[in-house]
């Protein structure tokens, strides 16, 4: 099944975004953060820094949103009936927190050829220009990879601080979000985000990212799990969905994933940041 129309598609593949998506109601967008700051009161320690890298590997809540139908639906639209769960990324910004996203090309370090992936972000909170949501630099993909600065800077959330230089100010958009809303974006679309100054927290989780099956790793390895349709390729190293909260065993490759991930994203760096 496709959930985007001809007109959503179009702009998607044009624009190299495409915002706000309805997934979930406002009550269902509620009850999955309830569950979320359960998670957060249980779980304090493992959802910091290096832990909110692929959770979905080891707690169901994410697991249930990255292979939730709805989505599914949206990302079979762009690229097709064959889709893998390549990771995934919890952003919370805390209010008035100094952390921001410079902007970048997600495609510049993360190894995955041919670009057949999006990127997918869901709105946990309501996400605003206030609280730090996301800008888009429309139709940017379409000139492919742009150079980048590794800045490491100390407020940066990115990696290396990869930074695009010179983006025109006057032409990107805002992706304010309501909870339980989704956007989704091109491998090569330049995008960012500003700080959160408001007293309200941004809480989001990015699947980062739909893969088509025909994907290649080719700077290391990623664990995945197949989401829909079948993978005649076999690729990555394959993982089941989590069966449990923190479970012994899915942990223990949770961990191997995110060395493999850390491993790809400071391929051929300078020096580790601290992400």
């Amino acid at each position: 099944m496709a959930a985007l129309t001809t007109d959503q598609t179009t702009f998607y593949q044009q624009n190299g975004y495409l915002a706000p998506i309805e997934i979930f109601t406002e009550d269902e967008a509620r009850s999955l953060y309830v569950n979320f700051q359960q998670l957060e009161k249980d779980y304090s320690e493992v959802l910091q820094g290096y832990g909110r890298n692929n959770s979905h590997q080891v707690l169901p809540l994410f697991d249930q949103i990255a292979h939730h139908p709805r989505i599914l639906d949206v990302i079979e639209s762009l690229i097709g009936p064959n889709i893998l769960v390549a990771g995934t990324t919890l952003f919370i910004k805390e209010p008035e927190q100094r952390g921001f996203i410079s902007w970048h090309q997600d495609a510049l370090y993360n190894g995955l050829r041919p670009c057949n992936w999006t990127t997918a972000w869901l709105a946990l909170t309501d996400v605003t220009t206030e609280n730090g949501c996301m800008y888009m630099w429309p139709e940017s993909h379409l000139d492919g990879q742009t150079s980048h600065v590794d800045t490491y800077g100390d407020d940066n959330l990115l990696t290396r601080g990869q930074t695009v230089m010179n983006v025109p100010e006057d032409e990107i958009v805002p992706i304010e979000l309501r909870s339980g809303q989704l956007s989704v974006h091109h491998p090569w679309v330049v995008h960012g985000s500003g700080h959160n100054t408001s007293k309200k927290r941004r809480v989001g989780l990015a699947i980062q990212s739909y893969i088509g099956t025909e994907v290649e790793q080719i700077l290391g390895k990623t664990f995945v799990q197949l989401a829909r349709g079948r993978d005649d390729y076999n690729h990555h190293y394959l993982v089941q969905r989590a069966s449990g909260v923190m479970v012994d065993k899915e942990v223990a490759t949770w961990h191997d994933a995110n060395r493999a991930l850390r491993k790809v994203l400071y391929h051929d760096a300078e020096k580790l940041g601290k992400y």
